[in-house]
């Protein structure tokens, strides 16, 4: 009995681990693609779906939404600048569901709209073609 309560809790965070790894894994990717000037990339890190949502000064419902508020408000490279983010905490929400909190911070010239940082918390859920973003409330 013992042994096979110190196996499943060896499995379990081995299991954590490596969920916290790939999760981590897109969020790197997406700063890769933004920093790329690639927001379709950037996108890959969110699940296609008409349930993704996104929540900043408005709500945007959708995959499509989402994916259409980036390419209005980032429309040139220069918009986009250079993307960080920092204070990374991912958590767990059993075995295909996570929440990550963190900041993000853009560096961008002045007339290209200046630097801009802030907070955002996902939730991210473990899909087939791996872990993607499900809401996003970046503020």
């Amino acid at each position: 009995m013992l042994r096979a309560l110190v196996l499943l809790l060896t499995v379990s965070v081995v299991f954590a681990d490596s969920s916290e790894q790939a999760i981590r894994r897109v969020l790197s990717d997406q700063v890769q693609a933004w920093n790329g000037h690639d927001i379709d990339a950037f996108m890959n890190g969110y699940e296609d779906s008409a349930n993704t949502v996104f929540i900043g000064k408005t709500v945007q419902r959708g995959y499509e939404a989402v994916r259409r508020r980036y390419h209005d408000q980032y429309s040139v490279p220069e918009k986009m600048g250079k993307l960080r983010f920092s204070d990374l905490s991912v958590d767990p929400l059993g075995a295909d569901y996570a929440s990550v909190t963190g900041a993000f911070h853009l560096t961008r010239s002045v007339a290209a709209g200046g630097n801009a940082s802030g907070v955002f918390s996902l939730l991210l859920r473990r899909t087939a073609a791996g872990w993607k973003i499900i809401l996003d409330h970046t503020s």
